[in-house]
């Protein structure tokens, strides 16, 4: 599949380590040494400010939107220099949730999640040897896992800036990766029976130091306690995917390489996808949304994200002939979708979060969605995904259960196991 000049540039860096192909924006990557985690710093960073920053391109014909149904959602944020979109795309549910449910607004922190989940994924990563995932990426399921284990403090407690304007990771990235490496070489600078105590250090230099207690809105509080005050039940969502490569409705950990804790994922047909994606949305859920976003056709500053390719893959459509209603995006099939994920046309990117439902002058069905990249593109922080990128580019998503149907979900549960196994 042709590619963009900067997504070339991109997947250059990236080839040292995973067959010359890059794995997206902010979803993060695992090097296989401290330079490679240098030069993928730079080249993700400058893969997201293509896609983020700057004036949308000047099209004849462009797209026009009409809202049909949008649930109520928190403010915009910035991950900014972090690969931390997982954690503000599943935050943003759980506040999307929390809204629905009747209980006011909350600035929740996802920097206590990403705190938390490096201290599971060193573990992890001690135990394999240095065989599994370090990178600050994550999978859609990974903030509900940290708050059941962990519980959740609000952003005005731990915002995990530590005196910082924005976040910026890197040093903190090959801090723990260094410490982690160290670990599995049995270097004699990290002691096994203090190693919980030298990361809690980095973590503290970086984040910030980790609150016991705290009161919010005049009520002392542990973490654990405020979840339950907020009664945030993480065994409400369910992690779904859909690909041929594995049996229907089986659970399979996805394999991808951000997911690091193994997470299982149910599999469904696309159709059962798209119509789960609409029943939540009419039910209020929001839907924390993994996917491909180096695809040509992704046009985050512009507003929109829609399918370029034909049937054979190839990108031959024109964004401006498909908002002009001259040309019309091809229907998704389960063979396509498997044939762009085993071949890296599919990566697992970004993670965002869905959070309505529009139509285009042409009538033809959108998405919208809350991204995490600060009040910038068209829609400050906001743009519209066609249902055939949503079809096609979709890597998993998690969904409140309600919104799966009960037949559906029978299917899941009669094979499904602890996600977490």
């Amino acid at each position: 599949m042709k590619k963009k000049s900067w997504q070339i540039a991109v997947l250059a860096i990236c080839s040292v380590f995973i067959l010359g192909l890059t794995r997206g924006v902010a979803a993060g990557v695992e090097p296989n040494s401290s330079k490679e985690g240098e030069d993928v710093g730079i080249a993700v960073a400058a893969f997201d400010a293509e896609l983020r920053d700057g004036e949308p391109d000047s099209l004849k014909t462009t797209f026009v939107f009409s809202d049909e149904k949008v649930l109520p959602v928190t403010p915009v944020k910035n991950q900014a220099q972090s690969g931390t979109c997982w954690c503000f795309s599943g935050i943003g549910m759980v506040e999307c949730e929390l809204l629905r449910d009747g209980k006011g607004e909350h600035d929740l922190s996802e920097m206590w999640i990403v705190r938390n989940i490096y201290k599971e994924k060193v573990a992890k990563y001690v135990r394999m040897h240095g065989n599994s995932s370090l990178s600050p990426g994550g999978v859609p399921d990974d903030v509900v896992y940290i708050i059941s284990r962990y519980g959740i403090v609000p952003e005005e407690v731990y915002s995990g800036l530590n005196g910082a304007e924005n976040h910026n990771h890197k040093e903190l990235d090959d801090a723990i990766r260094t410490f982690a490496q160290k670990m599995v070489k049995n270097d004699s600078a990290v002691l096994a029976t203090e190693w919980e105590l030298q990361l809690d250090s980095i973590l503290d230099r970086y984040l910030g130091t980790c609150p016991e207690t705290f009161v919010y809105r005049g009520k002392e509080y542990t973490p654990k306690s405020l979840a339950e005050e907020l009664d945030i039940d993480t065994e409400e969502y369910i992690n779904l995917t859909s690909f041929s490569h594995h049996p229907l409705y089986a659970t399979f950990s996805l394999e991808i390489p951000d997911n690091w804790n193994w997470s299982r994922f149910g599999n469904v047909t696309i159709d059962e996808l798209e119509a789960i994606v609409e029943a939540s949305l009419e039910a209020g859920h929001a839907i924390n949304w993994a996917s491909d976003v180096s695809d040509p056709g992704f046009r985050y500053k512009d507003g929109f994200a829609v399918i370029l390719e034909n049937e054979d893959g190839k990108p031959v459509l024109s964004a401006e002939a498909i908002a002009k209603g001259s040309e019309q995006e091809v229907t998704i099939t389960p063979e396509m979708r498997q044939e762009a994920f085993d071949d890296y046309r599919t990566t697992d990117d970004h993670g965002m979060l869905i959070v309505g439902t529009a139509t285009d002058q042409n009538g033809n069905r959108f998405y919208k969605v809350k991204n995490s990249w600060g009040e910038t593109g068209k829609y400050k922080g906001f743009f519209y995904v066609s249902k055939p990128y949503l079809l096609y580019k979709t890597t998993a998503l998690s969904v409140h259960r309600d919104a799966v149907p009960q037949e559906v979900l029978k299917k899941l549960e009669a094979n499904e196991r602890n996600r977490y196994e």
